[in-house]
């Protein structure tokens, strides 16, 4: 009974954190440049209750056994970095990088690298 208290509250947690990901992307919808995010999840741990290949009975064996998992955990956050839509602006000197384009923050820059920026001469 606890077991499964258990694994419920990780499920949960897991999705509270699921929302608050969903939440950050609506909030940050219109940012120039902001890339969505996923949340990816992973299985905890797996509790062998009847080894595979156990006998069941004189002549038969469990071939798969039986596994009892035990929660769920944020695994990561993945960046989707699939292409956004063009805005139409009135400045003749805006550009637009179609497909997988990025700019560097500065000449010789070890900075990372920017989705989004903003140009000036």
């Amino acid at each position: 009974m606890i077991r499964a208290l258990y694994s419920a509250a990780s499920g949960m947690t897991a999705q509270q954190l699921n929302v608050d990901n969903i939440a950050n992307n609506l909030a940050n919808a219109n940012t120039a440049g902001y890339k969505m995010r996923r949340a990816q999840f992973e299985d905890l741990l797996y509790q062998n209750m009847i080894q595979p290949g156990a006998a069941a009975g004189q002549q038969t064996t469990v071939p798969a056994g039986l596994q009892l998992g035990l929660g769920t955990r944020a695994a990561s956050n993945e960046i989707i970095f699939s292409q956004g839509a063009f805005a139409q602006t009135n400045n003749p000197l805006d550009l637009v990088i179609q497909g997988k384009g990025f700019s560097s923050p500065g000449k010789s820059s070890s900075k990372p690298i920017c989705v989004a920026r903003r140009l000036a001469m």
